[in-house]
């Protein structure tokens, strides 16, 4: 395994983030395919034998089990500060809009369920899950430089934003002393690279890293045309995400199994290995032991700039789906959120 710094920051990441959505109780999520706390274990387990020392969970994922099967086995199987933890908060609920509750105070009370969940004392890196339209910036970010004051998160991150929400967002850090995003999580694999027009740059300029997650495009980069899984064929959020483009995706998933054919490595590799070439460390999901291995196995493969280059050529760009669709449609409605009591941004 290979190992980076994470940003602007001092936390030391394996190149592959374990993704843990797959883990949790699937009676109380929104996934029918994740694993019990068992089978999570052991892909937990197996992935820390590899070298993995970076795990990216969410309160929201299957109601918290996830993040309490993350919690109790790396308790028994590492060191606490061998390990980099990252979980990521939802923006405030309507109910919790008209009950008053703040930005600040939501996201105080967030990490302290994801803390009890995970059995820990602090995370390494917080992430905000996804733009809060209805939540002033300023709020979420003297919010989220509260826990990091508190110790309660060492480093904080976001999700599923656009370029210019994360600059304006650590602009207004800078300007009032606050703890600024050092890692952003985007949409981003080899089948789709909108993340290219403007996050990537902003990212080289500030060296902010990249950990993008549906690295392998819910498994498509990774199998062969024709091929199948569980979550292929009960994920209906991945469907709607890349089923409307799967004509165009096809002939680069074929190039991905071509070069893999005379590599005489897996397509889980050659996807991986073009990715590293792009960020600090994908957020990779596995729901068997060797699916993490093959994962691993990707630092080490190294990509000529003419294999890279015949791999992107097919590409044309895609719509913006899912929860960047939603951001797109509500920051063109958004008309308060930039300001808040006597703070105007």
């Amino acid at each position: 395994m290979q190992y980076a710094k994470l940003g602007n920051s001092d936390l030391n990441v394996s190149r592959i983030c374990m993704g843990c959505m797959g883990f949790g109780d699937a009676a109380s999520g929104q996934h029918t395919w994740t694993l019990d706390e068992e089978h999570s274990r052991e892909v937990i387990k197996r992935g820390l034998e590899l070298g993995i020392n970076f795990f990216d969970t969410a309160i929201g994922y299957q109601s918290g089990t996830s993040e309490q099967y993350l919690g109790r086995a790396l308790g028994d199987c590492a060191r606490r500060e061998e390990v980099v933890v990252a979980t990521k908060f939802l923006p405030r609920t309507q109910e919790d809009i008209e009950r008053g509750i703040t930005g600040q105070r939501h996201i105080q009370r967030m990490l302290d369920k994801s803390l009890e969940n995970l059995g820990m004392d602090h995370v390494d890196l917080y992430i905000y899950h996804m733009w809060d339209h209805q939540t002033p910036l300023y709020d979420i970010m003297e919010g989220l430089n509260n826990v990091v004051k508190a110790g309660k998160a060492r480093y904080i991150g976001i999700s599923n934003c656009f370029a210019w929400q994360l600059a304006k967002a650590n602009a207004l850090a800078e300007k009032e002393g606050f703890a600024k995003f050092v890692s952003v999580q985007g949409h981003y694999n080899l089948i789709f690279r909108e993340e290219e027009r403007e996050m990537a740059g902003l990212c080289a300029q500030d060296n902010i890293a990249m950990t993008p997650y549906s690295a392998l495009a819910g498994g498509r980069l990774s199998k062969l045309p024709g091929e199948t899984s569980r979550r292929l064929e009960e994920d209906g959020y991945g469907k709607f995400k890349y089923d409307a483009t799967a004509e165009q995706d096809s002939a680069i998933i074929s190039r991905v199994a071509e070069l893999a054919g005379r590599k005489g490595v897996s397509m889980t590799e050659v996807s991986l290995a073009w990715l590293l070439t792009r960020v600090t460390s994908p957020v990779v999901g596995a729901t068997k032991p060797h699916h993490v291995e093959g994962t691993a196995k990707a630092v080490d493969l190294a990509l000529s700039d003419g294999e890279l280059a015949w791999l992107e050529e097919p590409y044309v760009p895609h719509r913006l789906v899912g929860v960047m669709a939603q951001n797109t449609a509500a920051a063109a409605k958004e008309k308060h959120v930039w300001t808040t009591g006597k703070q105007k941004i």
